[in-house]
C-alpha cells in the first residue's frame, strides 16, 4: 500500500518545562562560532545536536565524523535525562509562527519520500552533493530527522478545520525566541482529525518545498539505502520531517544583492551602461521597490530607482520573468560580468529582514561597491517554477519567520 503524502508519526519532543531551553535556530543559519556563542551556558539547546561541533575543540570541521557521533551522544543523553520524550502514538502537530502582526499556522507531519521521488512534493532549487552528504550523515548518526523541511500546500477546508479544532485546546508549549518570534505547538491526537488531514493531503496533486531542498534530498537517499538493505516499505524512513503551511499564509522577504566592484567602471560609466536596459532615476531616500519590476540601486551616498525598459518575459517562461532573473540577465551578467551566482566571489546576498540599512552599511564601509534592492518573489512565482519542473536562480527566496529546530523531531526507528 502506498505511503500517504503526509502521515502522522510519534514525535520526539521536549517536555513542556524544557521546550524554551531546547528550541534553537535552524542549523543552517548559524556559523559554528555563532552557534557556540549562542549555546554557551545552555546545555539543553538543540544546537548541541544540530551543530554538535560546538562541543568539540574550536576549528573542528563540521563534517568530521566526530561531529555526527557527538550529535548522537547528545541526543541520547537528552532522551535519557527526560528532556526529550517520544510520543506514545502517531500524531500530527500544529505549529504556529508569530512575527509581529504576521501569523501562519500549519502542520508537522511525515512527508512521503515516494511522493518526493514522484515530484508530488515539488522542488525549485538545485542541491549540492556535499550539503546532501552532511545531512545524510546527520540523519544516519542520529537515526532521526532533526531538521524540518518547510513546505507550502494549497488551501484545503478539511485541513483548516482540523487545525482550528486542535488550536481550540491549550498548546503543548509556546516559546518566544530571542528574535521575538513566537513558536507554538499543539498535538493533534484525534483519530478522526488525523484521518481527515491524511485524506486531504492525499487529494492534493502537489505540495511545494519552500526551504529544505538538501534535507529532503538527504532523506530520500537514506530511504533508498535502507530499501536496498531490505527494510520494510512502510517503515518510518519512507517519510521525512516536514512543516507545511497554507500557501496564502507564507511570507517571502526580498533577497537582495551586493557586489564588490563595478567591473572596472567608475560611477558615471556604470550608470551610463545601465541606461541601455533600465530607466535610472536618482532617489531622495532609500529606494525599496514598491512592486515587481522595480529595483533599488545604492552607490556610495546615493540611491537610484531602476525600471527595466524591455517588457517582462511571458508567463510561459516562469524563471526568466522573475525579478532576480531579469537583474542577472540584463545587469549582473552583461554589465558586471557576474554570471555564476553560486561561485562568483564578487557577489553576496542579504536577506531582506536585515533592511535597506544593511545594504547602505556594506557599501558605505567600502566592502561593497553597489547594492541592489529587489521586490520579494511571490509564492505564485515559486509555484509556477515548480509546476514547470524548472529551477530558480540561487538566493531567490528568503522565508520568514524561520522554523525552530528541536520542537519536534522525527525518529526513524519504531516507537
Amino acid at each position: 500500500m502506498p505511503v500517504p503524502l503526509l502521515r502522522p508519526f510519534a514525535g520526539l519532543r521536549p517536555s513542556p518545562d524544557h521546550a524554551a531551553e531546547v528550541a534553537a535556530p535552524p542549523y543552517d543559519v548559524l556559523s559554528s562560532d555563532e552557534a557556540r556563542q549562542l549555546a554557551a551556558g545552555h546545555p539543553l539547546s538543540f544546537l548541541h545536536i544540530s551543530k554538535a561541533e560546538i562541543d568539540l575543540p574550536p576549528g573542528t570541521d563540521s563534517t568530521d565524523p566526530a561531529v555526527y557521533a557527538k550529535a548522537r551522544e547528545n541526543l541520547d543523553r537528552m532522551v535519557a535525562d527526560g528532556v526529550l520524550r517520544r510520543d506514545a502514538k502517531p500524531c500530527y502537530y500544529v505549529y504556529r509562527l508569530e512575527m509581529g502582526d504576521h501569523v501562519q499556522t500549519g502542520l508537522v507531519g511525515g512527508g512521503s519520500v515516494a511522493a518526493y521521488e514522484a515530484n508530488r512534493i515539488r522542488k525549485h532549487e538545485f542541491t549540492r552533493p556535499d550539503k546532501e552528504d552532511d545531512r545524510v550523515r546527520q540523519i544516519e548518526a542520529c537515526d532521526a530527522q532533526t531538521g524540518p523541511v518547510l513546505l507550502a500546500h494549497p488551501d484545503h477546508p478539511d485541513v483548516a478545520a482540523a487545525i482550528a479544532a486542535t488550536v481550540a485546546a491549550a498548546p503543548a508549549y509556546s516559546v518566544t525566541a530571542a528574535d521575538g518570534i513566537r513558536h507554538t505547538i499543539w498535538v493533534m491526537e484525534s483519530e478522526s482529525l488525523i484521518a481527515s488531514v491524511t485524506a486531504a493531503f492525499d487529494s492534493m496533486p502537489a505540495v511545494y518545498i519552500a526551504d529544505g531542498h538538501h534535507r529532503s534530498a538527504a532523506a530520500a537517499r537514506v530511504a533508498q539505502a535502507r530499501r536496498k538493505a531490505g527494510a520494510a516499505g512502510d517503515a518510518p524512513h519512507e517519510s521525512f520531517l516536514v512543516v507545511t503551511f497554507p500557501i496564502g499564509e507564507m511570507k517571502i522577504f526580498d533577497y537582495n544583492r551586493v557586489v564588490r566592484d563595478l567591473n572596472g567602471m567608475d560611477r558615471d560609466r556604470f550608470l551610463k551602461a545601465l541606461a541601455a536596459d533600465f530607466t535610472v532615476t536618482p532617489a531622495a531616500s532609500p529606494c525599496r521597490p514598491a512592486a515587481a519590476g522595480e529595483y533599488g540601486l545604492y552607490l556610495p551616498g546615493q540611491w537610484y530607482h531602476l525600471v527595466p525598459t524591455r517588457p517582462r518575459p511571458p508567463e510561459s517562461e516562469p524563471v526568466a520573468r522573475l525579478d532576480v532573473s531579469i537583474l542577472s540577465d540584463r545587469l549582473l551578467g552583461p554589465v558586471l560580468g557576474i554570471t555564476d551566482l553560486r561561485k562568483d566571489k564578487r557577489i553576496d546576498f542579504v536577506g531582506g529582514k536585515r533592511g535597506l540599512g544593511e545594504l547602505e552599511r556594506r557599501v558605505d564601509s567600502g566592502e561593497m561597491a553597489a547594492a541592489f534592492a529587489l521586490f520579494p518573489t511571490a509564492m505564485t512565482d515559486l509555484v509556477a517554477v515548480a509546476e514547470a519542473g524548472q529551477v530558480m536562480p540561487p538566493k531567490s527566496t528568503w522565508f520568514e519567520p524561520k522554523l525552530a529546530d528541536g520542537l519536534v523531531s522525527y525518529p526513524l526507528s519504531d516507537a
